[in-house]
């Protein structure tokens, strides 16, 4: 009697207790050579069992009926079957005489109906372990969601923490992520873009993939990112630290909603492209390739315009002075957020009622919500109903929260936005070494406004506080000072700092 060899390794993780391919071959060639066993073909296969449909099984059974051999050989029967199609097809075939024996090293088979029937029981405990343990995965799944934990391998920005079962924020790579999301918020980068950003920054996938336009699209779309978990098309409350605000990501959805209509395909990707204006006739400046270099110039739609082309290279290094003029000191860096922090704790918190207002829509919502669930428990609203108004109430949840700590230094917004022009500034010289031509367009949007292109020279108008270093030579000084204007104070801090 000739036999067919059949080894299966599963390529799930519930399997990861059973021997590998290799390990099975061996020991059956082994009992094959002890037994007498003639073993004209093997068939290997990575391919769980859960479900019919294995291209090697089936195209082993196929040849088993065109009777090229009368038996198998595996090292369980729940190599060969644990579903119930599978395993009803192999009974099937030694009802008609098609396979005539079954030989296992580990379980014992006669072809007799007391021998099938114990068969037809070993495929039936397989099919209750596969689909026990299913039902345990997914009932741990269901209760690490409910605790706010995400269920399984971190997403590009985060890491699992083995202690907590959580993840935490990878933060160089977390970096790159939020700049991502800015950059994509102005309204002025593509998907092609965002992905040579993140090939820039070597930000890669897992597998050390270069990350494609359709995984940039998925990463801007993950709730993840501001602190919300979508499993199933639910969202749940995580309790990880976001990397962005939910404002920043429903701008971001924004200005992605806005791009959905067919737009000309670019053969090119030009960094500055639609930053600038024609510092002669007021019309945008745009780019073209011409012998491997990238040129910037006007697009002469209003008038004959004589400005000259500005090739990309020395656009950069303009651009790398602008943003040497706003660097500052480690020192002075020091000294003014000393003074800042000064400042801080003088000032007295006024948000006292706004912040209970927020508590009360919060315990609303958090009301809402279990109505929501005991309507769904009663079958009085489908499961569809019950998700789109979950995750409705769960994003307004968010909002919320976010608004919470934003009162928290309600009264010191101009102090916070000098802190952050101060670190941003103590980071000016960091970025010039890094050299990243993306990173430098997103800078130059946070620190001015109105860019030009005139007689081949870069300009712009700098943002408030960011002019006066824009303008300035030296920064040696910080001075202290009240004033009931904070916009207008944060101008003068820092002319004094100047003087």
């Amino acid at each position: 009697m000739k036999y067919f060899l059949y080894a299966r390794k599963s390529t799930d993780s519930e399997e990861r207790q059973i021997k590998s391919i290799g390990d099975q071959i061996a020991e059956l060639k082994e009992f094959a050579t002890i037994q007498k066993i003639e073993i004209v073909a093997s068939f290997t296969e990575a391919k769980t069992a859960k479900k019919p449909g294995r291209i090697v099984f089936n195209q082993m059974i196929e040849r088993m009926e065109r009777g090229e051999a009368q038996g198998i050989l595996a090292w369980h029967p729940d190599r060969l079957a644990r579903n119930s199609i599978d395993g009803g097809k192999i009974i099937y075939l030694l009802d008609t005489g098609k396979i005539l024996d079954l030989k296992f090293p580990t379980f014992w088979f006669d072809s007799t109906p007391q021998g099938k029937f114990m068969l037809n029981i070993a495929f039936g405990q397989s099919k209750y372990y596969v689909d026990n343990l299913s039902e345990n995965i997914r009932r741990g799944i269901r209760q690490k969601l409910k605790n706010g934990l995400w269920p399984s391998f971190a997403p590009i920005g985060y890491v699992n923490n083995r202690k907590s079962k959580g993840i935490d924020i990878d933060v160089p790579k977390a970096t790159v992520i939020k700049k991502a999301f800015e950059m994509y918020s102005l309204g002025d980068c593509t998907l092609k873009g965002i992905a040579g950003f993140f090939a820039k920054s070597k930000l890669k996938s897992y597998k050390e993939k270069t990350l494609s336009e359709s995984r940039v699209q998925f990463m801007l779309q993950n709730p993840i990112y501001y602190g919300l978990i979508r499993f199933n098309g639910e969202l749940y409350k995580g309790v990880h630290e976001p990397i962005i605000s939910k404002k920043l990501f429903d701008l971001v959805a924004e200005v992605m909603s806005n791009r959905g209509k067919k737009q000309r395909q670019r053969k090119h990707e030009f960094i500055f492209s639609g930053l600038m204006r024609c510092g002669g006739c007021g019309c945008l400046i745009t780019a073209e390739t011409q012998k491997g270099h990238n040129y910037y110039r006007c697009t002469k739609k209003k008038t004959l315009c004589p400005e000259k082309y500005l090739r990309e290279e020395e656009l950069i290094n303009q651009i790398k002075t602008k943003i040497q003029k706003v660097s500052l000191r480690k020192v002075w860096v020091k000294n003014m957020l000393n003074e800042l922090d000064k400042e801080t704790n003088q000032t007295s918190n006024q948000s006292q009622p706004l912040i209970q207002n927020l508590v009360t829509q919060k315990d609303e919502i958090n009301r809402k919500l279990d109505d929501l669930l005991n309507l769904r428990l009663d079958s009085l609203i489908d499961n569809q109903q019950y998700l789109n108004k979950k995750n409705i109430f769960i994003n307004q949840q968010t909002v919320i929260e976010e608004d919470l700590k934003d009162f928290e230094s309600k009264g010191n917004n101009w102090l916070e936005l000098m802190k952050e022009m101060i670190l941003s500034a103590s980071q000016a010289k960091m970025l010039i070494r890094k050299n990243n031509p993306y990173e430098f367009r997103s800078f130059l949007k946070n620190i001015g406004s109105n860019f030009v292109l005139k007689d081949k020279n870069f300009g712009f108008q700098g943002n408030i506080g960011w002019r006066i270093l824009l303008n300035s030579p030296a920064f040696p000084s910080w001075r202290r000072g009240r004033d009931s204007n904070p916009r207008a104070l944060l101008e003068r801090r820092l002319s004094r700092s100047v003087e």
